[in-house]
């Protein structure tokens, strides 16, 4: 297919290779490491493409759409032979077709499942004395307590560190593990943190727990990292307030 786009070509070619994972049998793994830099190439790009399968297959799980590993590996071969028994047009519709498919799958198995997870997770740190509940049903806890000062305002740029994790957890976001804080103007992040960080002095350190429709929604993100309905866990510590209209407005963006 010569006009397919390269990430949905991989997508393919990894159905494919999955299809041959099971049948090991016919297919022998290597016993030893390549030594040659031309079978150390050949084995890289064996192993890269073996990692995108891993991914590809753990999101196809979760999302409860199996396809039938024969037939893509037939469709592969015969495809290899210029003996593949529907046309171009037809396999590009019915490609666009599963990825719509794998989508709507995906928001409701996926998004289902951490929706609920979500509602119990809030439910349960709710009746915990430290956690005050906000109207809007965004949760706060203050783990230290810094200057008692002017809080931001939706217009200004802050400085904070975070560290970003789903309930379970995971990891996808850390200003933290990186070393470095961020500055951003708060009216241009997720309605979680526009609400929370208001509440928010210089020196202080929040934990929030957002539910989904401060935060993703429906859509999700991180590449997936963030599934659809979910419910994020932040730590926030307040660094500094900068007027945007000041110079050292001017320096810190630009």
């Amino acid at each position: 297919m010569k006009q397919l786009k390269k990430p949905l070509a991989l997508t393919v070619i990894a159905f494919a290779v999955a299809g041959c994972i099971q049948q090991q049998e016919q297919y022998p793994v290597s016993e030893t490491a390549p030594e040659s830099e031309q079978e150390r190439m050949a084995y890289a790009v064996g192993s890269t493409l073996g990692e995108f399968v891993g991914d590809t297959l753990d999101r196809q799980e979760q999302a409860e759409m199996v396809l039938e590993r024969d037939l893509v590996i037939a469709g592969f071969v015969d495809a290899l032979k210029g003996e593949a028994k529907i046309s171009q047009a037809e396999a590009e519709e019915l490609i666009t077709l599963m990825q719509m498919q794998y989508a709507e799958q995906h928001a409701s198995v996926v998004g289902g499942q951490a929706q609920a997870e979500g509602d119990a997770y809030q439910a349960q740190n709710a009746q915990r004395a430290e956690v005050t509940v906000t109207e809007s049903g965004l949760q706060y806890e203050i783990l230290a307590q810094g200057e008692d000062g002017p809080k931001p305002k939706e217009t200004d740029l802050v400085e904070v560190h975070y560290h970003g994790t789903l309930i379970n957890g995971e990891v996808f976001d850390s200003s933290v593990e990186r070393g470095e804080p961020i500055v951003f103007p708060l009216n241009r992040v997720i309605g979680g943190w526009v609400e929370g960080v208001q509440l928010m002095s210089v020196g202080d350190k929040y934990r929030f727990v957002i539910p989904p429709h401060l935060a993703y929604g429906e859509r999700g993100a991180a590449g997936g990292q963030i599934p659809p309905h979910a419910t994020l866990v932040f730590e926030v510590e307040l660094l500094g307030i900068i007027d945007p209209e000041s110079d050292e407005a001017a320096v810190e963006l630009f």
